[in-house]
């Protein structure tokens, strides 16, 4: 397909899901007293129209969107619920709305996650030299590199080590056996080796360099050293790790661990090994939480006689935990997760649906455990509610942007600095972007308001900057009940004094 009709593609289906949108939710914002027909006639006048791509495009009369569509009315919604919202069962077909029953019972245990093949850490052997010295020679010469129990590993030179020789030596030509016995378990102290010890007893020549071997079989793992290295005690050289035996270590999130305990079942598999699986039981549950990615680590051993998982890889594992509690539960796929909080879009019948927040507790591969929002019985849409939740939270009371203050506390009226946007006199309502709020937690905004019997409309126009009073309703609406100063009329009445006085 060329460019061209790609384009001509796109914008069709952009065109479409706007009528869908607009004719089928954004206009249609009824509360649960309102009927159900969703004819123009069984509801009287439209209070104005807006865009079907942007609802926030609104005018007072039938007319065009920036992008050629015909406006779409909105209509009286009487005594609705805020932020619910009334679909037309059409719409509600074309956009595949599905909803499914809130039901109690046990949140299922599989866990799916990631992890990681790693060394078994309980067989991993560092090798370091307990005196100063100088390596000669080394055997190895990489990561990986396979070594046997009692193979020589490198040669060091250490002037501690020489001396340790000729304090036993001295002893052997002294026939002291109390010297001799101190002398010996100094030099095993060091970490020479008892066949040196032996051969320097019989030989009673003293060498100047000691050959180390490797203290079991495996592989080179981190290896530091190399010919001509200056090492100190304690200096990390190299670790032996064996790979009969390896570690998993996965990864799961922390309201998953209620989920999960020692002697577990799991399931892993590798994505270069298609068709192949390893049993397992979980072995640890780690102590701590990952202060970055906020997840808890598990441990599985498993047996590797074949080499065939190498430290490093990547696994899918599978995790058969303990059965859950009884609870609420819900579809996760109905679950909507936002940076401010969890929402679920519930549906009234008769087309009715409204966003409710809830409080979540575990989250299973595929039900999640619901502490508070909803009720046994409650009927959640499961597909398309992410169409429906965005539409009902434009819609929504403002109590839930300051849900942490009590409406008690806060004042009924406050007086706030904003700019008149669109002024709709024949149904006294006007739109305005007002300046933040912080008795209510109100940012900035662009609100529609209905304006109050008692404000003179010649006293406000598209455009001015003025100073308005907004009252909260004892329904839980808000209105524009007061306009105390036209500052943008003000500054024009100075200009035009100024003007005459220079004249």
């Amino acid at each position: 397909m060329n460019t061209k009709g790609k384009t001509q593609l796109l914008i069709a289906a952009g065109i479409v899901i706007g009528i869908v949108i607009g004719s089928g939710i954004a206009t249609q914002l009824l509360g649960p007293d309102s009927a159900s027909n969703t004819s123009a006639d069984s509801r009287g006048e439209p209070l104005y129209w807006v865009a079907p791509m942007d609802p926030s495009y609104r005018r007072d009369e039938p007319g065009k969107s920036p992008m050629g569509m015909d406006l779409i009315p909105v209509y009286e919604a009487g005594a609705s619920e805020p932020g619910s919202v009334l679909i037309s069962p059409d719409v509600i077909n074309n956009i595949g709305v599905r909803t499914a029953a809130v039901k109690t019972g046990q949140l299922e245990s599989r866990v799916n996650t990631v992890g990681y093949v790693r060394y078994d850490e309980d067989q991993l052997v560092n090798v370091e030299p307990r005196v100063e010295g100088w390596v000669e020679s080394l055997t190895v010469k990489a990561d990986g590199d396979p070594v046997t129990a009692g193979e020589p590993l490198y040669t060091l030179y250490s002037p501690t080590l020489v001396n340790a020789q000729e304090e036993l030596l001295l002893a052997l030509r002294r026939g002291n056996q109390a010297l001799i016995d101190a002398a010996t378990e100094r030099l095993r102290a060091l970490r020479v080796p008892s066949d040196f010890i032996e051969a320097l007893r019989e030989s009673r020549e003293l060498r100047q360099s000691i050959t180390v071997n490797a203290p079991q079989s495996g592989v080179i793992s981190g290896l530091q050293a190399r010919e001509g290295s200056h090492v100190r005690p304690g200096s990390a050289m190299m670790s032996i790790a064996v790979l009969d035996q390896v570690w998993v270590v996965g990864e799961i999130f922390e309201r998953q661990l209620p989920l999960i305990d020692v002697g577990d079942s799991v399931v892993m598999h590798l994505d270069y090994l298609p068709g192949r699986r390893w049993q397992g039981q979980v072995d640890y549950v780690y102590p701590s939480i990952d202060n970055q990615t906020r997840t808890a680590r598990i441990r599985i051993r498993l047996p590797n006689e074949d080499r065939a998982l190498k430290p490093g890889m990547f696994a899918q594992l599978s995790i058969s935990g303990r059965e859950g509690r009884e609870a609420l539960l819900i579809p996760k796929h109905a679950l909507i997760r936002t940076g401010d909080g969890n929402r679920v879009v519930l549906a009234r019948g008769e087309g009715r649906f409204k966003s409710v927040s809830v409080t979540v507790g575990i989250v299973g591969d595929r039900q999640v455990e619901i502490i508070s929002g909803l009720e046994e019985g409650d009927h959640i849409v499961t597909s398309a509610q992410f169409l429906i939740d965005s539409e009902s939270s434009k819609t929504s009371d403002f109590r839930r942007m300051d849900h942490d203050h009590d409406d008690a506390d806060q004042p009924q009226r406050v007086l706030v600095a904003a700019t008149v946007v669109n002024l709709m006199p024949e149904h006294r309502m006007v739109t305005v972007t007002h300046e933040a709020i912080p008795e209510w937690g109100w940012p900035i905004m662009t609100m529609d308001f209905t304006i109050s019997e008692a404000v003179d409309l010649n006293a406000l126009r598209e455009g001015a900057d003025v100073h308005v009073e907004i009252a909260r309703l004892a329904d839980g609406q808000y209105q524009l009940s007061a306009v105390h100063g036209n500052e943008h009329g003000q500054q024009q009445q100075q200009d035009d004094a100024s003007h005459e006085e220079q004249h």
